[in-house]
C-alpha cells in the first residue's frame, strides 16, 4: 500500500483499493474513492487525504474558473462539511434542521427529492458552538444522515426513501451530533458529541444493512466498556493495564468525563483499524478533576470487526484548556529511515503536530506547527524518559496554578485551537499537508461548577485575542512537512482559517476563508492563483469531481461554527460564544449570513 506519485497516482490507487478488498474493506466505496470522479466520504477517501486524482483544472488554467451555478439551501447557520456526488446526484447538507437535497447535476441542480428530519428544536440548546453538521455519506446505495438529534437515516439513494433510522444517543443527557460518519465494510461508524454537557463519549458501529447496534466503545470508563485489553492494548508501545481509565479520575468522574468523538475517522483496511479522536475532559475547571483523565484527548486505533482497541496515545493529559483531539488522523505511507512506513499525522488543537507508527502506535514525531504556541515548551520524544510522549506544561500557562476564580493570561493557542476540526489535505505528489490554521491566544478563568444532566457542564469563561506577532491577523494556510517537522511555506490570513482543504492532481490546494474567499494556490509554492469571493463566509470543505468528462470544484458557504457563531446567531454580548463573538467582531464588515453551494468549473470547450 505504497502512495505513488506523479501520472500514475490514479491508477496507483485504484491497484491499493483492490488490493485493499480482500481485507473486507466497504467494495463500493473504495471503488468510487478510486478515480476521484465521485465523493461518498466527507474525507474523500479512507486515509483522511482529502486528496483528488483529478487534474483537468491544474495551476495552468484555474485562473479562468467561472461559476457554473449555484443553490441556495435555505438555511442561515453555520455550513460546514461538503456535498455528495454518486451516480450523476449531488446530495446537499444543511446544519439543523439537517435536511438533505438530492439534485440533478444533468440540469444544473434540479431537485430530485427532498428529506426534512422531524425532530424537536431543544436539541439546539444542548449544541455547542453553532448547529453545524459535518455531511453526509454513501456507501451501498445509501445516504446516511447523522441528525443533530443523534437520530442515524439510512436513505435510498435514489428516491429518498427511508430505509432504517436508530437512536445513538440522548439529548436530555447532553448528547448531540455535529459530525459525519463512515461506512466500513458492513458497519456504519458513528461518534457523538456533548463534553461541554458532561456527556460520556463514545464511539459506535451500526449495520449498514438494518442499522443494528454492532458494537460500543466509550472514551472513558472500566476496560470492558472502553473495548480494551489491559495486556494487549498498548500505549507508546506499553500494555496500558488494568483500569487506565478509572486510576485517572477521581472518584466516579469519569463517568460525566466528556471524551466525545465529534471528530473525524479514518480507516486503513489492511490492517482493518479504525482512528479517532477523543475530546476534552469536562469539565474545563481542571481542579475539579484531578489526575490524567484517560481516555480524553487521545487518539485510538480500534479494530473494525470488534471495536477492541490495538493502541491508544493521550496527547493532552490533564487538559486545562479544551484541546480537544478529534481532528482527523491522516493516513499516508512514507519513507522513514529507508523503509516504508504506515504513518498516521494528526494536527491537534494544542499546536502540535502528531506523527506516529499508525500500526505499532509509535510516537515519531510532536513538532509545534504554530511558533506561538506557549503552554508547553515541547512533547517529550525520550522513549527513556519517565516523560515520555507527555508535553511539558510552562506552569506559567497551568490553568490551575492558582485555583479557582483567577484569571490566567496569555495562554496561546486559545481553545480554538491552532487547528480546529477543519481538515487539512496531504498531496502524494508533494509529500506535503495542507493545514487551515488560526492564531489566537486567550484569557482564561476557571470557576467551580456542579454537574446537572442537559445543562453546561464547563466551569471556565475565556477571552480571545490575536496571538502576538502576526500585525492583527488571525489565520494563515501552511503548507507542512511531517517528517521534519517544519513548514514549506505559509501564506497568512485576515482571519483564522474555517475551511477543509482540497489537494488535487493538478498542483492545486483549494480551501475558503471565513470572508468568504475560495481561493486556489500552488501546491508547491503557496502562490495565490485563483480567488472568488462567495455570498457568505466559508466554513465548509471543498470538493472536485466529473460529470459528462468536465471537472468542477464545489463549495458550501455559509457563515458559522465556533468562528462564526456570533453573526450565526446574532450574539451581542461580547462574552457570548465561548469568547469568538468578540475575538471574530470585525467579520460582520466582511461577510453576512448565507447558505449557498456554488459550483465552478472551466469555460466550456477548455
Amino acid at each position: 500500500m505504497r502512495l505513488c506519485s506523479a501520472p500514475w497516482m490514479a491508477l496507483c490507487a485504484l491497484a491499493c483499493a483492490l488490493g485493499a478488498t480482500a481485507a473486507g474493506a466497504n467494495d463500493d466505496v473504495l471503488k468510487r474513492t478510486a478515480s476521484g470522479r465521485e465523493q461518498v466520504l466527507q474525507t474523500v477517501d479512507y486515509a483522511n487525504t482529502r486528496y483528488s486524482p483529478l487534474d483537468q483544472i491544474n495551476a495552468g488554467n484555474v485562473g479562468r474558473l467561472k461559476v457554473a451555478w449555484t443553490f441556495s439551501t435555505g438555511v442561515l447557520r453555520g455550513h460546514e462539511g461538503a456535498p455528495l456526488i454518486v451516480n450523476g446526484i449531488m446530495y446537499v447538507h444543511t446544519p439543523f434542521p439537517n435536511v438533505v437535497y438530492a439534485l440533478d447535476l444533468d440540469h444544473d441542480g434540479r431537485i430530485l427529492w427532498t428529506y426534512r428530519p422531524r425532530q424537536s428544536r431543544d436539541v439546539a440548546a444542548v449544541m455547542c458552538c453553532d448547529l453545524v453538521y459535518r455531511g453526509l455519506a454513501y456507501a451501498d446505495g445509501m445516504v446516511f444522515l447523522h441528525e443533530a438529534d443523534t437520530t442515524i437515516v439510512a436513505l435510498d439513494a435514489l428516491t429518498g426513501e427511508k430505509k432504517w433510522s436508530a437512536v445513538n444517543g440522548d439529548p436530555k443527557m447532553g448528547e448531540s451530533n455535529t459530525a459525519t460518519v463512515m461506512p466500513v465494510k458492513d458497519k456504519l461508524i458513528v461518534g457523538i458529541a456533548g463534553a461541554e454537557f458532561g456527556a460520556r463519549g463514545h464511539l459506535t458501529a451500526y449495520s449498514l444493512k438494518d442499522g443494528t447496534r454492532l458494537w460500543r466503545a466509550y472514551s472513558t470508563g472500566p476496560d470492558g466498556d472502553m473495548r480494551v485489553d489491559p495486556r494487549k492494548t498498548t500505549t507508546l508501545g506499553q500494555p496500558i493495564g488494568a483500569d487506565s481509565s478509572l486510576k485517572t479520575w477521581q472518584g466516579d468522574q469519569w463517568k460525566t468525563g466528556g471524551g466525545a468523538t465529534w471528530g473525524w475517522f479514518a480507516y486503513d483496511p489492511k490492517l482493518n483499524l479504525i482512528y479517532y479522536g477523543t475530546a476534552n475532559p469536562s469539565t474545563w475547571n481542571p481542579t475539579q478533576r484531578p489526575g490524567d483523565n484517560k481516555w480524553s484527548q487521545s487518539i485510538f486505533a480500534r479494530d473494525a470487526d470488534t471495536g477492541m482497541a490495538k493502541w491508544v496515545y493521550q496527547m493532552t493529559p490533564h487538559d486545562q484548556w479544551d484541546y480537544d483531539g478529534v481532528n482527523e488522523m491522516i493516513l499516508t505511507d512514507q519513507d522513514v529511515d529507508g523503509k516504508t512506513t504506515p504513518l498516521l499525522t494528526h494536527f491537534d488543537r494544542n499546536g502540535f503536530a502528531y506523527t506516529l507508527n499508525r500500526e505499532t502506535g509509535a510516537l515519531l514525531r510532536a513538532d509545534a506547527y504554530d511558533p506561538t504556541v506557549n503552554w508547553a515548551t515541547r512533547v517529550d520524544l525520550d522513549p527513556a524518559s519517565p516523560t515520555y510522549g507527555r508535553p511539558l506544561v510552562d506552569k506559567a500557562h497551568s490553568t490551575e496554578a492558582r485555583g479557582e476564580d483567577e484569571t490566567y493570561s496569555g495562554i496561546c493557542p486559545a481553545a480554538l485551537g491552532t487547528k480546529n476540526q477543519q481538515p487539512a489535505a496531504y498531496s502524494p505528489r508533494t509529500r506535503l499537508f495542507y493545514v487551515p490554521t488560526s492564531h489566537m491566544c486567550m484569557d482564561y478563568e476557571p470557576f467551580h461548577v456542579d454537574y446537572s444532566a442537559g445543562q453546561p457542564y464547563v466551569g471556565a469563561t475565556l477571552t480571545m485575542y490575536p496571538a502576538p506577532g502576526g500585525d492583527g491577523r488571525t489565520g494563515a494556510f501552511i503548507a507542512w512537512d511531517n517528517l521534519k517537522g517544519r513548514p514549506a511555506w505559509s501564506k497568512p490570513e485576515l482571519f483564522s482559517v474555517w475551511s477543509g482543504a482540497l489537494a488535487t492532481a493538478g498542483d492545486l490546494v483549494f480551501y475558503g476563508t471565513l470572508e468568504g474567499d475560495l481561493k486556489a494556490v500552488d501546491a508547491r509554492s503557496g502562490a495565490q492563483l485563483y480567488r472568488f469571493k462567495t455570498p457568505s463566509g466559508i466554513v465548509g470543505n471543498v470538493t472536485t469531481y466529473m460529470h459528462k468528462g468536465r471537472q468542477y470544484v464545489a463549495v458550501l458557504s455559509g457563515i458559522g461554527g465556533w468562528a462564526g457563531i456570533g453573526l450565526a446567531a446574532g450574539l451581542t454580548d461580547p462574552d457570548d460564544g465561548s469568547g469568538a463573538n468578540e475575538a471574530y467582531a470585525a467579520l460582520n464588515s466582511y461577510t453576512a449570513l448565507g447558505g449557498q453551494l456554488t459550483v465552478f468549473a472551466l469555460p466550456e470547450g477548455e
